[in-house]
């Protein structure tokens, strides 16, 4: 063989028993759990390891912003405070080391010295059983594709989509804007335009439609309320007519009673419109389908070719939109699935949805379900955290926990907005996931002052119609006779 058909030869095909397409949070998780289980696997990214680090950067910055805003609130504990000063150079750091210790895990070097061989290209099928990335070949017993999604930031006018900010270039940001326009009605949205204006800049939230549609509207309220006692300015009655650029940063026209309405701003941004990051892939070769919301999969993340799975927010058919909120759920199912021939399916139902604002808001399960339609079969149960006692001893006694049970004592669903949320879900998730009565709830001992205290009570005041039961009093009385 001469020199030039050496150098020019392909390498030999790789024959891994997992091979991962998208080397981000999600893809790493998969692909380094394999390998731990001694599982030959190979991971495919065309750039940088680690995905887009738009959510953690959103995160930072909520964070930032809840900071400076307790500061401001320190009034409220009996204390004095300068108002904060907020340095954009160090609030930027902040979010880099946020972002570095994340990526530490992520690297290159570590994923090499897991076992896991690092394939860089683009990755496209060419049959049902082999993909290509690069020049490099390889055959796997399993695909399984974690791509992800990417923005698409248009809005109508004669606004050069480049000008436009999405959440994905937070993480890079080293100035805040003077006033920022956001233009969404999601969480993302809410909780960017809060954290903005919390450390500094005007915010603008363009929420056509309303605040979180399709959420607890008492929920939303208070969320509302907040927002506005925090100086941010809302339009949820009125459409984006065009955004345009202008000398001093953009113009945004909004349909008004009388015509027009303008805002003026330093800069736009959009979030809630992104697609399946899939092009290129040649998903027809390896006999995949797809839908608007991306690869289509069944309720195991499979797709119609046997050998591969799609997940996170690649996935579409019955896992659309179930990616942003499962976690590490779609990894652990996938490896049930395909390492140990476990069956197993997604739960969107039992998958909380979180809102980072401030209050923040977390769900689970379904406060509205057709059996309302026969009056009687769900019964609604509610605490205030203004009743809770840790709450008011950190001085924030706003917001609820409110369940959803059914006829038969089981917890449907579940919803908190206050201090704390996130968290608190946590065991109403086990509980929905479980089929869990919420008398078994009541029963949970939690610890005494803190917040866990409100989702006991909500659980408990399920007996409280109990207490004027006419012939359960007439029990208690006869047993009183006997001592």
């Amino acid at each position: 063989m001469s020199d030039v058909t050496a150098r020019t030869a392909r390498p030999a095909a790789l024959t891994p028993d997992i091979c991962v397409v998208g080397a981000g949070t999600r893809g790493i998780a998969i692909a380094t759990a394999a390998a731990a289980f001694g599982v030959s696997v190979v991971l495919v990214e065309r750039g940088e390891t680690g995905g887009r680090e738009g959510d953690l950067a959103i995160e930072a910055l909520v964070q930032a912003g809840a900071r400076a805003q307790d500061i401001r609130e320190a009034g409220r504990l009996g204390m004095t405070a300068e108002a904060p000063v907020i340095h954009p150079a160090r609030l930027h750091d902040h979010i880099q080391r946020a972002l570095s210790v994340a990526a530490a895990n992520h690297r290159a070097e570590r994923l090499r010295a897991l076992g896991i061989t690092l394939v860089h290209g683009e990755a496209r099928f060419v049959s049902r059983s082999t993909l290509s990335a690069g020049e490099q070949t390889i055959k796997a017993r399993r695909f399984v594709l974690a791509t992800g999604s990417r923005p698409q930031a248009t809005v109508p006018g004669g606004l050069d989509p480049a000008g436009l900010l999405t959440e994905d270039d937070l993480a890079s940001i080293t100035r805040l804007p003077e006033r920022l326009i956001v233009l969404g009605s999601d969480g993302r949205a809410i909780a960017i335009a809060q954290a903005f204006r919390r450390l500094g800049s005007s915010a603008v939230l363009l929420a056509h439609g309303g605040l979180l549609p399709g959420w607890d509207a008492e929920a939303v309220m208070i969320l509302r309320r907040r927002l506005l006692r925090e100086g941010i300015e809302l339009e949820e009655d009125r459409e984006l007519l065009r955004a345009e650029a202008t000398r001093s940063g953009v113009r945004v026209v909004l349909a008004a009673n009388e015509g027009q309405a303008t805002l003026e701003g330093s800069r736009l941004l959009v979030t809630g419109s992104r697609a399946p990051d899939i092009d290129g892939l040649d998903l027809d070769l390896a006999g995949i389908r797809q839908d608007a919301a991306g690869i289509v999969v069944d309720a195991g993340l499979r797709t119609a070719n046997r050998r591969v799975y799609a997940v996170g927010s690649c996935a579409g058919g019955v896992a659309a939109g179930s990616g942003e909120r499962a976690g590490d759920g779609h990894a652990g199912l996938v490896l049930r699935n395909a390492l140990f021939r476990k069956s197993g399916s997604i739960r969107p139902n039992a998958c909380p949805r979180v809102v980072w604002s401030s209050p923040p808001i977390a769900t689970v399960g379904s406060l509205d379900s057709p059996e309302q339609e026969r009056p009687g079969t769900v019964r609604f149960l509610r605490w205030p955290f203004a009743e809770v006692p840790g709450a008011l001893a950190a001085g924030d006694g706003e917001g609820f926990v409110k369940l959803a049970i059914d006829r038969r004592g089981r917890v449907r669903g579940a919803t908190i907005v206050g201090r704390g949320a996130p968290e608190l879900i946590a065991p109403w998730c086990a509980a929905v996931a479980a089929g869990l009565k919420v008398q078994d709830m009541a029963e949970l001992p939690v610890p005494a002052l803190s917040l866990s205290e409100g989702s006991r009570r909500a659980a408990q005041a399920f007996y409280l119609p109990a207490t004027t039961n006419a012939a359960i009093r007439r029990l208690i009385g006869f047993l009183r006779r006997f001592g």
